[in-house]
């Protein structure tokens, strides 16, 4: 299973800071497609802009960032861990 942790910036729409999906080999992509099915179109809306990952928005895969592995095209196993990071700001 897929192991992903959310920041306590997506806890509202999460209600958790972790969850696990069973997918068998995909890409970040069609890990993302499956949690906006299950968190929505806010979550969706939060994490993506133009069909790609805000500027703001940090995507780790086993601790290294999708933006230097292969985007959202990168592959996905069972046995990996995702972290989703946005950006918080404030003074």
């Amino acid at each position: 299973m897929v192991s992903i942790r959310f920041s306590s910036a997506l806890n509202n729409l999460t209600k958790t800071r972790a969850t696990t999906l069973e997918l068998g080999d995909t890409t970040i992509k069609g890990v993302f497609d499956e949690l906006i099915k299950q968190f929505g179109e806010e979550f969706e809306k939060r994490l993506f802009e133009n069909g790609e990952i805000r500027r703001f928005v940090n995507v780790y895969l086993n601790g290294e960032d999708v933006r230097h592995l292969s985007g959202l095209e990168s592959p996905v196993t069972d046995a990996d861990e995702i972290s989703i990071l946005p950006a918080v700001s404030g003074g």
